[in-house]
């Protein structure tokens, strides 16, 4: 999201009493402990963040910087990089066999990428925003910035129903970045330092994961939101954030 939305957001939710957020007793919470620190580039505006095959996918956003990229895993090194369509605000990324599906935000449109040769092969209409997606089974699952988690078709990307996302009863907003694992889905919110964990089938918060403090303070300093949730397997994320220097390969543990 851009840096004047972050703003008023932010006002929103002061104002609100940060109404976005879980109640802390509802679920359980969790802390991210961290494995192996990767490098990321300080320059992406990290949007959508996803392994496939041994390979990390990144979207990134800002119009004129919006890019989709492959990334070595283990040293984050950038492989191949190409652009989006000039003027578009890329959002969330995911990938389906042999094609990546990327999101924008207020565009209209999504785009479907050949994977081996990143070359855009389709633009389809999106309706509302565009925020984060991932893809749970055979569906994709797609953010809007509400409480609401879409589901689409991952052939026409026509969108075929939703669900409400709470925690302790209460609609939990600005859903942003998403990563399906396991059959449920993994969600930052956004303007925080966290990520809760939703049951797809009712939409119930069944986590909270606490991030504070995984980039230290020095070095948040000149970066952005947390915002990047890829399955790194055998119970590992990684993640990262906008305009990061730093990727996180990390574990969810019981907080003491």
């Amino acid at each position: 999201m851009t840096f004047g939305r972050a703003l008023v957001f932010a006002t929103v939710l002061a104002m609100a009493g940060c109404a976005a957020a879980v109640p802390a007793d509802a679920v359980p919470v969790l802390r991210p402990e961290v494995v192996a620190e990767i490098p990321h580039d300080p320059s992406a505006f990290t949007q959508g963040f996803e392994i496939a095959d041994g390979t990390l996918y990144e979207g990134t956003g800002l119009v004129g910087s919006s890019q989709l990229r492959e990334l070595d895993p283990a040293t984050g090194a950038v492989r191949r990089a190409v652009p989006l369509p000039d003027g578009v605000f890329g959002e969330g990324i995911t990938v389906v066999g042999d094609r990546i599906w990327q999101l924008t935000w207020r565009d209209g449109v999504a785009f479907e990428w050949d994977r081996a040769s990143l070359t855009l092969l389709r633009t389809v209409p999106l309706s509302g925003e565009g925020w984060g997606l991932c893809a749970d089974g055979d569906r994709l699952v797609r953010s809007d910035g509400t409480a609401l988690l879409r589901f689409h078709d991952p052939v026409t990307f026509a969108e075929t129903g939703s669900v409400t996302v709470t925690g302790g009863g209460v609609p939990v907003t600005q859903l942003n970045e998403l990563e399906c694992v396991d059959g449920q889905v993994y969600a930052n919110v956004w303007q925080t330092d966290r990520i809760v964990r939703i049951d797809p089938s009712d939409g119930r918060v069944t986590a909270e994961v606490d991030a504070t403090g995984l980039l230290d303070p020095a070095r948040r300093a000149d970066a952005d939101v947390l915002n990047g949730i890829a399955d790194a397997g055998n119970g590992e994320l990684l993640l990262t954030g906008k305009l990061w220097p730093s990727t996180f390969r990390v574990r969810l543990v019981p907080t003491p």
